[in-house]
């Protein structure tokens, strides 16, 4: 079934928690992260900010319902995605890519120079996909202020084994 993506729409928004959930339940065969997959995702309140701000996209079917999503957030001179989120009944057919990609081509029309996020280092499906695409690792010393305060935050919050990736947007020709 062929999936498009658009700009999320404010309808969208309390349907983007339940497409988090099943996402999440990837975690579940994930020694020592089986909590996300029952643990709190996005409310609906904090994806109609993002999406307020024009910075949500929506992987839909057919009959536009969302099967995933990309939420980011400018910080500096790069977009922060702040959550990349397939269902798991779609994953692993290259629409997480896809939804980079989308977010890539949106902020280099907009001058940014990166993408960022923060993300599991040995996940293979966090920061080794990531990879795949072109993201390097950050050390602690090529962490921006915020990037430190958002790793800071989420050790906080039990989300240990996280790191920092940048993809460097080369412009369009």
């Amino acid at each position: 079934m062929p999936l498009n993506i658009r700009l999320a729409r404010v309808e969208d928004a309390p349907l983007l928690p339940a497409v988090e959930r099943s996402a999440a339940q990837s975690f579940i065969h994930h020694h020592g992260l089986e909590w996300i997959a029952q643990g709190p995702v996005m409310s609906t309140a904090e994806h109609l900010a993002f999406i307020d701000q024009g910075h949500e996209w929506v992987l839909v079917d057919p009959h536009d319902q969302p099967q995933g999503f990309l939420c980011a957030t400018p910080s500096g001179a790069d977009l922060f995605v702040h959550e990349l989120s397939v269902a798991q009944h779609v994953q692993g057919q290259g629409h997480g890519r896809r939804l980079i990609n989308t977010a890539c081509q949106w902020a280099r029309e907009h001058d940014f120079q990166g993408l960022t996020l923060t993300t599991f280092a040995q996940v293979p499906w966090n920061a080794p996909f990531y990879a795949r695409l072109g993201f390097a690792l950050l050390t602690e010393q090529q962490l921006s202020p915020a990037l430190h305060q958002q790793l800071t935050r989420e050790q906080l919050q039990g989300l240990t084994g996280r790191c920092a990736m940048r993809l460097d947007l080369q412009p369009l020709p």
